[in-house]
């Protein structure tokens, strides 16, 4: 019964759309919403042990099959309670039926991908979500708007051409669009012959990954005036996430190409990349959506070096402050009607519970001791050598500085009253503030429930982690001070960005050093 996944959302989005009591029709959205939540646990639980599979059509590896391992349903769990709180904080500040019409599609898009065993049925439900996305981030049709939602929809025109092309050579190779068969084919094949087909398919996941050079239009999208805060918070703490959980299953599908080195090298150069942009910027949406990219360079560099759990780790907790973060910028938004963090200050006097929650996340997003950032770098950089070591901790310096930039809206000079703001939004935020607490203080029992597996804490290792977080917090405030504040270079870095001849541009790039790369290792 995995299709019911997927059909749900799909019915709700129905529902939303032709039911004529509109508030009533959210309310029973939210509840169904819950109740899907709940079947996911189940979900979770039962395929901690075995695989789940549904097949549709009695086809063999020609037909669609459906699986629901433990990787997979961690993401289906995590995607049923980010769309709960997106649901519950949208409910009075967006009342359009086409909103929640597309709000719930785009989550049974994204369900069905994790649950997709079928490459071809990745790339069409990774299209639905495209669409949805492009609509949804031109949902006010302000000019801005307009032009970002076409860039977002043009270059993944662009890109899904690669991915098209590369599973025609995987169809051509092994006969089977199916990623397990696939995977068992590829196993005997020269590695030479996974070549292209493994570098075309990686550049569509790069993209939609957002790994250097294949970026520019995560600020694009996620930073556009018109974007709903939800959708914002949704596009970064999940959907972004559906290229890291892609760039798994297909390093699994092409288990004799090695390119470990490679991604490393592109996780690092990321996270740089996505540090330095992130704190060139007052737009309060664009730091928190290079600040994304920042963080999904660290996970590839976890990934790459073996450190799963503490990928997946990241990933779970991630996803969760970001979503309180760009959450509470809309709220922040509304209130001040601006974007510019240099003209708000004061937010904790006039919102103190979003200010509470927003807080949470950001000691969570530098690795305060006992939060979940603290533990999921922990797990990040166990067993890492020195040099990818220090890359780590220079990473986290370098957030460290732009949340400690970020954070001074918060204090300085109060303007105007205290804000009743709306319980609708506040609930998910403080829900989710808890869970940053949660993931730090419970992280053993979460690792050993989400992933099956006993992770210990090194006392002294942790210890010694919270010593170079101490120096690191200190080093930050200074830098911050000091040089980054005033930088004449970070403002001209400021208004760097691809167009789309530059991001198509790139895409060219990043797949020709795959191919150089694999070809002369």
């Amino acid at each position: 019964m995995l299709t019911f996944y997927v059909i749900v959302p799909i019915l709700i989005a129905v529902f939303l759309y032709l039911f004529p009591f509109k508030k009533a029709a959210r309310i029973v959205s939210i509840i169904t919403q819950i109740g899907l939540t709940v079947a996911t646990v189940f979900l979770f639980i039962n395929s901690r042990e075995n695989e789940i599979v549904t097949a549709i059509g009695n086809y063999g590896v020609l037909g669609i099959t459906l699986r629901a391992d433990a990787l997979a349903a961690a993401f289906i769990l995590l995607t049923a309670f980010i769309f709960l709180a997106a649901a519950v904080y949208s409910f009075s500040s967006n009342t359009s039926s086409l909103f929640w019409f597309l709000l719930f599609i785009w989550e049974a898009s994204i369900i069905g991908i994790f649950l997709s065993g079928d490459m071809f049925n990745i790339f069409v439900l990774m299209e639905v979500g495209t669409v949805a996305v492009s609509v949804l981030i031109m949902y006010n049709r302000k000019n801005r708007s307009m032009y970002d939602g076409m860039i977002y929809l043009m270059i993944n025109v662009v890109v899904v051409q690669f991915y098209l092309f590369g599973l025609g050579y995987v169809y051509r190779t092994v006969g089977t669009f199916d990623i397990e068969a696939a995977g068992y084919a590829f196993a005997t094949i020269e590695a030479t012959q996974q070549i292209l087909p493994f570098a075309l398919i990686m550049t569509f996941v790069a993209l939609k990954c957002a790994l250097v050079p294949v970026f520019s239009w995560l600020p694009k999208a996620h930073g556009t005036p018109g974007a709903s805060a939800a959708v914002s918070a949704v596009l970064s703490g999940l959907y972004i996430k559906c290229g890291i959980y892609l760039f798994i299953r297909f390093q699994g599908v092409f288990a004799g190409v090695d390119a470990t080195n490679l991604f490393i090298f592109v996780g690092v150069l990321t996270a740089i990349v996505g540090v330095i942009m992130s704190l060139a910027q007052t737009d309060i949406k664009l730091i928190l959506a290079y600040s994304t990219v920042a963080q999904i360079g660290l996970i590839f560099i976890g990934l790459n070096i073996g450190n799963f759990f503490g990928s997946m780790y990241h990933v779970v907790a991630h996803a969760v402050f970001k979503v309180i973060l760009f959450m509470g910028a809309g709220v922040i938004i509304h209130t001040y009607n601006t974007r510019d963090t240099h003209e708000i200050s004061g937010v904790w006097r006039r919102l103190p519970l979003v200010s509470i929650a927003m807080i949470l996340a950001i000691l969570g997003m530098i690795g305060t001791p006992l939060f979940g950032g603290s533990v999921s770098k922990y797990f990040l950089a166990y067993n890492a050598g020195g040099v990818i070591n220090a890359i780590m901790i220079a990473i986290n310096l370098g957030t460290i500085m732009i949340f400690v930039k970020f954070a001074y809206m918060f204090f300085g000079k109060t303007q105007g009253e205290k804000v009743k703001a709306d319980w609708w939004q506040q609930v998910p935020l403080l829900a989710l503030g808890a869970a940053c607490i949660a993931l730090g203080i419970l992280s053993e029992v979460i690792v050993r429930f989400m992933f099956n597996e006993d992770i210990t804490i090194d006392l002294v290792g942790y210890l010694q982690k919270t010593g170079i977080f101490a120096v690191s917090l200190v080093a930050g405030f200074a830098a911050l001070r000091y040089y980054v504040k005033d930088s004449a270079l970070l403002a001209r870095i400021k208004t760097l960005e691809f167009g789309f001849r530059g991001m198509c541009a790139a895409i060219g790039v990043f797949f020709a050093a795959v191919v150089v790369y694999l070809r002369f290792l």
